[in-house]
């Protein structure tokens, strides 16, 4: 009997505080190295505009040379803003970074030290032998049950801290936006719309009625293309010991294989290694369907094994949709039978709960 895999049966909740927390930091990071390439092109270019526009009205007098002069000097003080806020929002993500990789590695230590004693009380339950055997195993178990909510809540404790963290920085970034002026180079107020605006919006499907042709649908194609190509680079490739794998931490690794060929193929998609958070992301961005709209499930998409994404009790696996045939569906799959492969199932709301599309 697998007492480790009893064991971690029963950590739910952390596993899924371990799940939410990693990929997090590559993210930060990458955004810390944007906030820092963005300051050094800014100073750069502030530096260069001064030197140009010096040069232009050393010989030039005037009441048009003045105005020129005026104006000339406020987009070089704008620009100095714009770099110093971005100089400052590296500094920021750069702190979030390192609180969510040590939030990660604690909970990570907490898992593995509460499924090595869990393990070794269940070990001494099921070597009592005899008519105590029964008593000496419901024991183990209920010592088990007290130790995963103890660990639980330590894992929680350390999960509401990065949070709180991110939270913090947020306000802080948020704040380093009001300061910055539109000066051509960047101009907030001309970003996209935060992910929560499309939330609760149904899904839309790029594709055209009747099938016709647009800039969109072809963009959509050409990325579902790559999707699909990318994920059957992949197949064969086997986990290594402990879940070890090249797309994310060392635990169930679906979800990571998914959204690692994703981001790979110009999604922006943080790496997710629970499959529910998959589906909430398309719910944020408007490109989730239920169980009742499966039919809309095309090449490049994810379909979510289970009930819900609540959990990773309810949201138990997730595929890269290769073909659809009727109601036949083939997937791309990772960590199905510790390897990625290839596998078919009936398109039906008895296997899935939904699915994403990708943007």
């Amino acid at each position: 009997m697998d007492t480790t895999r009893i064991a971690r049966m029963f950590a739910d909740e952390m596993v899924e505080h371990r799940n939410r927390l990693a990929g997090k930091a590559e993210d930060a990071q990458r955004a810390h190295d944007a906030l820092t390439a963005t300051q050094k092109v800014l100073a750069e270019r502030r530096d260069r505009h001064r030197t140009g526009a010096a040069a232009a009205t050393g010989r030039w007098t005037g009441r048009t040379a003045d105005g020129f002069d005026k104006r000339a000097q406020r987009v070089t003080r704008i620009m100095g803003i714009t770099g110093t806020a971005a100089a400052d929002g590296a500094k920021i993500v750069a702190g979030t970074a390192a609180t969510l990789d040590g939030g990660h590695k604690a909970v990570v230590r907490l898992l593995d030290e509460y499924t090595a004693k869990a393990a070794r009380t269940l070990d001494v339950g099921l070597a009592v032998t005899g008519a105590g055997q029964r008593a000496a195993v419901l024991k183990a178990v209920g010592e088990v049950a007290d130790m995963v909510r103890a660990y639980t809540a330590e894992s929680a404790k350390q999960f509401r801290s990065v949070r709180g963290e991110m939270t913090e920085a947020a306000k802080r970034l948020k704040a380093l936006e009001r300061r910055v002026e539109h000066d051509g180079v960047t101009d907030p107020g001309q970003r996209r719309k935060p992910l929560g605006a499309a939330k609760n919006k149904p899904a839309k499907d790029p594709r055209p009625a009747g099938g016709g042709s647009t800039k969109a649908s072809g963009k959509a194609d050409s990325k579902a293309r790559e999707i699909t190509r990318l994920a059957r680079t992949q197949l064969g490739y086997r986990e290594g010991a402990g879940n070890a794998n090249k797309y994310g931490p060392s635990a169930a690794w679906c979800s990571s294989f998914a959204t690692w060929v994703w981001r790979r193929s110009g999604v922006e998609i943080p790496l997710l290694p629970f499959t529910g958070d998959v589906y909430k992301w398309g719910q944020a961005n408007g490109n989730s369907y239920g169980r009742g709209e499966l039919k809309q499930a095309r090449p490049g998409d994810v379909l979510l094994f289970g009930s819900g994404p609540r959990s990773t009790a309810t949201s138990t696996h997730i595929g890269i949709v290769e073909k659809v045939d009727g109601d036949r569906v083939t997937l791309i799959e990772g960590n199905s039978g510790d390897q990625v492969a290839r596998r078919m199932h009936t398109l039906s709301s008895a296997t899935f709960y939904g699915g994403v599309h990708p943007r």
